[in-house]
């Protein structure tokens, strides 16, 4: 069995090597080859040297600068289609997994796949060891019709959830042929969650492996700008790849929550023209 790795990392060099130890101390069986694709977006820290020097195995890919996290993630996942691996890791380069965490994430294919016989998306939860809650994984929408959703998660149980996050996800092949890859729409962000989205409405099961699988600090923090910073930089970080995304985040509203596409429109501009008044709101 062949799982093809996928990563992405600009100027991260001790987070992206500490990843990729605890990537190559899993514990899995002999059959299971992993084969870890790269791609640093021009970082100038030295991470490229220091991956070829402490992981050769890794192939590593250059990108131009400006590819953000999904552009690289594309890039790496496009790189190796090429392998015709059984799976797709997506694999966040601040992730540190546990150390059975490949094996867990297969278990589905093994136990559940078998039972019900349909392919799944496997998400991997991740802790934040400074606060001790769930920092990324699966979460379930409230209403089909809106984005408002909860964090899902168990100890013992596979549950459904409709966005993941790609910290760690594991992707079947099988999935890859019918969808493709990430989608060329998004930049930086809401890639992975297009993705479950798009997965579940081809017929596929997205699920939260039981447990925790990796330790990853939540550093999003608030996704708006207080009224202490300019109003050019508020509306600067409304349209960044890395702020609101303000073109990408309604398009991804307009595809999977028509609906709630006038309720969006309207909280961007109040996150920007009157931050204070979110504040308040969101308190």
């Amino acid at each position: 069995m062949k799982i093809a790795v996928l990563l992405a990392t600009y100027n991260r060099k001790e987070k992206t090597i500490g990843c990729l130890t605890s990537l190559f101390a899993q514990h899995i069986p002999e059959h299971i080859n992993l084969e870890v694709f790269l791609t640093d977006d021009a970082s100038s820290d030295g991470t490229a040297a220091s991956v070829k020097t402490g992981f050769p195995q890794v192939k590593l890919f250059s990108g131009s600068g400006s590819l953000f996290w999904a552009g690289g993630m594309r890039n790496s996942w496009t790189q190796a289609l090429s392998s015709n691996a059984d799976f797709y890791l997506l694999l966040n380069d601040d992730t540190l997994m546990t150390d059975t965490a490949i094996t867990d994430l297969l278990k589905y294919t093994a136990e559940g796949e078998n039972k019900s016989g349909t392919p799944a998306i496997c998400i991997g939860s991740t802790v934040d060891q400074s606060t001790g809650e769930i920092s990324y994984g699966g979460k379930k929408l409230r209403s089909k019709n809106r984005i408002h959703s909860d964090v899902v998660y168990s100890n013992t149980e596979y549950l459904d959830c409709d966005l993941g996050n790609a910290n760690i996800m594991l992707v079947p092949a099988a999935v890859v042929k019918k969808i493709g890859i990430l989608s060329s729409s998004f930049t930086h962000s809401l890639a992975d969650y297009d993705y479950t989205l798009r997965a579940k409405k081809a017929g596929f099961k997205v699920l939260v492996v039981p447990g925790i699988l990796g330790h990853c600090v939540d550093d999003h923090g608030n996704n708006w700008k207080s009224a202490n910073v300019s109003l050019r930089e508020r509306v600067r970080y409304l349209k960044s790849p890395k702020g609101l995304a303000y073109s990408e985040y309604l398009g991804f509203i307009r595809e999977h929550f028509p609906l709630h596409l006038p309720s969006a429109f309207f909280k961007l501009w109040l996150k920007t023209l009157f931050p204070f008044v979110w504040d308040t709101l969101k308190k």
